[in-house]
């Protein structure tokens, strides 16, 4: 297409008002941000999440911001079966779908020679092997209406502990653990997550479904929380920026990587950490408000 017939505005290349979505872990956090801005701009997104008071909340939340729509499905990927069972679900209630937000997850924080079986287990299923499953049996929905100029898009969340091989997660100071403690196989599972994207990205490519995956820094969540409220000085001595991410940091990037203006773009793995891991940067300052 010559530049001169194309349609380069805003409002044609980060339109996702024709969307349909699914957020799993989508009832808080990072999903929470991700399910807001897609209703904010028109879209229809499901919801996924264990806790059905949660989701209600959060449904019920964003069906008053609008123009979307929010529907919540309860469900627990913890295993193959749940997995399943929330396809099942997605294709009783819509005959496509756009995105596909693979968001679930799970931390663990234990002693380094202590550390339990199921810490592993949990978090390598969740983290893991969820996404495989949930794009595996979604891949139908996404076929529908896809195409080379708008391709449908899975996004998976991974983190920057996925990149990291020390970090806030693992200091004696205390981070997203307690002092002592460290998420020993949570960044494994999402160096994991990374490279599933990868492999995602290069196996869906030619079906005009595009695999990109986000690594997020400390964005306020139930799984950061413990850290914010405790560590917050640990967490922010290597923000340059002085502050942690932000709903519309992570919202921003999301829509971006489902809108016409990154068609062209699969297994990508994006950083968004505020530069933290890049710079090396440390403060020395203490008594940080979140």
């Amino acid at each position: 297409m010559m530049t001169s017939v194309a349609d380069l505005r805003v409002s044609t290349l980060f339109d996702v008002s024709n969307h349909v979505v699914l957020v799993t872990g989508g009832a808080t956090g990072l999903g929470e941000m991700a399910a807001q801005g897609f209703i904010q701009n028109g879209a229809k997104v499901f919801i996924a999440s264990r806790k059905e008071s949660e989701l209600k909340k959060t449904a019920d939340r964003l069906n008053s911001l609008g123009p979307g729509k929010c529907e919540y499905i309860v469900a627990d990927l913890k295993d193959k079966a749940g997995c399943d069972g929330l396809v099942s679900e997605v294709k009783k209630r819509t005959d496509r779908l756009t995105v596909l937000l693979n968001n679930t997850g799970v931390t663990w924080g234990a002693s380094y020679y202590d550390f339990p079986e199921g810490g592993w287990d949990k978090l390598m299923a969740l983290n893991v092997k969820s996404v495989f499953y949930m794009t595996v049996g979604l891949e139908p929905l996404l076929l529908k209406g896809t195409s080379a100029n708008m391709p449908s898009r899975v996004i998976n969340i991974a983190s920057m502990a996925g990149i990291m091989t020390t970090d806030v997660t693992t200091t004696d100071d205390g981070g997203l653990s307690a002092p002592g403690h460290g998420t020993y196989s949570y960044g494994p599972s999402k160096a994991a997550c990374i490279h599933l994207t990868k492999m995602q990205a290069s196996k869906l490519a030619p079906q005009n479904i595009m695999v990109n995956c986000i690594c997020p820094g400390v964005f306020p969540s139930r799984m950061t929380n413990f850290g914010i409220e405790k560590y917050i000085d640990t967490l922010l001595e290597r923000q340059p920026t002085g502050r942690v991410g932000k709903p519309s940091d992570f919202a921003g990037l999301v829509i971006f990587l489902s809108s016409m203006a990154s068609a062209h773009m699969t297994g990508n793995v994006i950083e968004i950490d505020g530069g933290s891991v890049l710079t090396g940067w440390k403060s020395k300052k203490k008594g940080s408000k979140i």
